[in-house]
């Protein structure tokens, strides 16, 4: 009998090739045609409506709330015009996904079936509060919650088989105020970190302008074919392999990064970039990532706020292509035991009015306003290393942080030699000189001259200067963008206005040199968290300590910032979230962590149980009689092979009954139950014969679509 995973394997080896298409020509005509973008607003809007609803998506002036009714009608005819006949409140509870309600366009109307949608159906809706994660904010009989419109979003038709959808980007917030989502904090973030820009802008003399705070999220997913996802419960219900042998070939042969990406895959990315070009989302970049079976989608960079949106747009447009190919996109950031993980790099920076202040320019020793944002965020990373590190807590970003494949739970600063050099000098007085980018020529005369960055990249550090950004590596891949940027932003706008109000003081006369005091003073105070090193090893984990870093290494440690008493002070401070909210985001945090190990622990007890067992045992009992026919025959016996499957199944049954019992008990006995059974079982993948093994191999599904 050939078994489910053979069968597999036969299907995929007989799939026909895809046919390659004729040339045509290229074009991407279609790229924000299912956005309600700007474009369509002056098509659909009266000019006066539209330029008041531009001026509040662009230059951040207060939305009139009496154009809302006009936008609404004419994002009805676009939508209508589209094929969509539903509309929805799109926002983003503490689940950490997306949440939408549908209602149709269909009003009677004495009778007769009508399309409407009003004003009010796009400022508020009503979902119901109690039902989401609120930790403590409302009540299961307090049922009331508001969605309100976010036009600084632009709202899009989400398409399926059959019909299309107006999805309108809202906030979501409880009856009594309380932000109950991930987009209310960080609008209050971008207009706390506004507010300080301009305060400290305005010390070096520069007029009112609008400050932008840009996002580029990396995005890191694996792709396995369907029919093995399907035959694996811990991959559809955890959404991680818990049991799985590390396979002999894997990814230490370094051929998969920014291999030649198979055809299969290729045409996926195709599918998944059209999608995202039609929603508005600019996909950029496409490629192998280190572990088989693992890619990266990066798009351009954009305002921090739309590029959050894009991100949660993206992973589902990432999980419906899939489909459609017979694929599973897995966002989880550790699938695979034994190959690297998945992340989402959290490209950030800052710009007042067109100046992008982390732009070092040609000679970063005498930019003065890089200088200062450049010691503000040291000081801001430095002073608040647990709120960062809380940021990226989380079931399963635990198992990838300092894995060797992502950065360590210790925040650090990575600079580069360039920089570095400014900030030594700077520490013991005025900057004279810039270490200078020039040309690097590799001794092929064929071969151009190359430009050579002044500074090299370090892929070990969680927060690394990458030329006019900061790169924050630490995210996992299926968290939302929100919570770090909220984090930044607040952190920053404090550093901000701790450096104006001593800049306020001074005269002019006085101002560069009181200037250079204060950034050496940062230097002096915040140097510690600067590390140009290589983060990964056990070095840096002693030298870290030795000088006073924090190493949070587990994020129920992690999660404890969230209720500091002075980071609450912070919060409140800029209006960004108030003791309420912080204290209901831990709560959230801290359940949600708790589930997720309790669901594993009950599905690595079940798999183990219903599924490996009898496997384990059938094969103990075949190898049994083998032995004894072969010994009656006068035949060497398989004792020792007999033996293996013997013990293999009495260390099993133990390690069942062990899991069993610790799912009574915390969640770090649950852990230590599941690496225990997780040991066992997998050294009896590699006894028992591999036409009875029950789930879909790493060999398999790692290398086979």
């Amino acid at each position: 009998m050939i078994s489910t995973r053979k069968n597999t394997v036969n299907d995929i080896a007989s799939a026909p090739a895809t046919p390659i298409k004729p040339a045509t020509p290229a074009n991407i005509d279609y790229f924000g045609e299912d956005v309600f973008n700007a474009r369509a607003m002056r098509n659909y809007l009266s000019k006066e409506t539209c330029e008041k609803l531009l001026a509040t998506i662009d230059e951040g002036a207060p939305l009139d709330a009496n154009i809302a009714s006009e936008v609404a009608h004419a994002m009805k005819r676009w939508a209508l015009d589209r094929g969509a006949t539903h509309f929805t409140h799109w926002f983003q509870p503490l689940t950490g996904s997306t949440a939408e309600k549908h209602d149709s366009f269909l009003e009677l109307e004495e009778g007769k079936p009508i399309m409407v949608f009003s004003g009010k159906n796009l400022i508020v809706g009503e979902p119901d509060a109690s039902s989401f994660p609120s930790g403590g904010l409302r009540s299961t009989f307090e049922a009331r919650g508001y969605t309100a419109w976010d036009p600084t979003s632009p709202a899009f038709i989400k398409r399926h088989g059959n019909g299309a959808t107006l999805c309108i980007p809202t906030a979501f917030c409880s009856y009594t105020g309380e932000a109950l989502d991930k987009k209310t904090p960080l609008l209050r973030s971008l207009q706390a970190l506004s507010k300080s820009t301009r305060r400290l802008m305005t010390c070096f003399k520069a007029s009112p302008k609008k400050t932008t705070v840009t996002l580029g999220a990396e995005q890191e997913y694996f792709l396995i074919d369907k029919r093995f996802y399907l035959q694996r419960p811990d991959l559809y219900q955890a959404g991680r392999t818990i049991f799985g042998a590390t396979p002999a070939k894997h990814q230490q042969m370094d051929d998969h990064y920014f291999g030649s990406i198979p055809t299969r895959i290729l045409n996926f990315m195709n599918d998944v970039e059209m999608e995202l070009w039609k929603l508005g989302i600019p996909a950029k970049t496409r490629h192998n990532e280190v572990a088989p079976a693992q890619f990266e989608l990066a798009p351009i960079f954009e305002e921090v706020n739309l590029a959050c949106d894009h991100n949660m747009q993206i992973m589902e447009v990432l999980r419906q292509v899939a489909d459609r190919h017979g694929l599973v996109c897995l966002l989880h950031e550790k699938p695979f035991a034994g190959v690297n993980g998945s992340g989402k790099h959290n490209n950030w920076s800052i710009t007042y009015g067109r100046g992008n202040l982390l732009n070092p320019g040609k000679d970063p020793h005498q930019n003065a306003v890089f200088l200062t944002a450049l010691c503000a965020v040291i000081y801001a990373v430095d002073t608040h290393a647990d709120l960062l590190r809380m940021t990226v807590a989380g079931a399963g970003n635990d198992h990838r942080l300092g894995a060797n494949e992502a950065p360590p739970a210790i925040m650090s600063i990575y600079l580069g030699d360039q920089l570095m050099d400014v900030i030594d000098q700077l520490e013991q007085g005025v900057p004279k000189s810039s270490k200078q980018a020039g040309a690097m020529r590799i001794g092929a005369d064929a071969l151009p001259p190359l430009p050579r960055d002044a500074t090299d990249r370090n892929r070990t550090s969680p927060f690394a200067f990458t030329g006019n950004k900061f790169e924050f590596r630490a995210p996992g891949s299926s968290q939302s963008c929100s919570e770090p940027n909220v984090v930044l932003n607040t952190i920053v706008a404090e550093a901000f206005d701790i450096i104006a109000e001593q800049l306020e003081k001074l005269d002019e006369k006085n101002f560069h040199t009181g200037l250079q005091k204060i950034l050496q003073k940062i230097v002096k105070e915040h140097k510690r968290v600067i590390f140009n090193g290589n983060g990964y090893t056990d070095e840096w984990i002693a030298e870290a300590e030795r000088r006073g870093l924090p190493n949070i290494k587990t994020s129920m440690e992690a999660m404890k910032a969230l209720v500091k008493d002075e980071n609450v002070a912070l919060f409140e401070k800029y209006g960004v979230m108030n003791r309420r909210e912080m204290e209901s985001r831990y709560e959230v945090n801290v359940e949600d962590f708790h589930k997720r190990i309790h669901i594993e622990g009950e599905i690595a007890r079940d798999l183990a149980k219903n599924v490996i067992l009898p496997k384990v045992v059938d094969s103990y009992s075949k190898a049994l009689k083998t032995n004894e026919m072969a010994l009656n025959q006068g035949f060497p016996g398989l004792d020792s092979y007999a033996k293996a499957l013997g013990e293999g199944s009495s260390k099993l049954m133990a390690a069942i009954a062990k899991m069993e019992a610790c799912l009574e008990k915390d969640h770090e006995d649950i852990l230590d139950a599941m690496a225990e059974l997780r040991g066992v079982v997998d050294a009896l993948e590699k006894i028992v014969p591999d036409d009875c093994w029950p789930l879909p191999k790493y060999r398999e599904m790692l290398f086979i679509y």
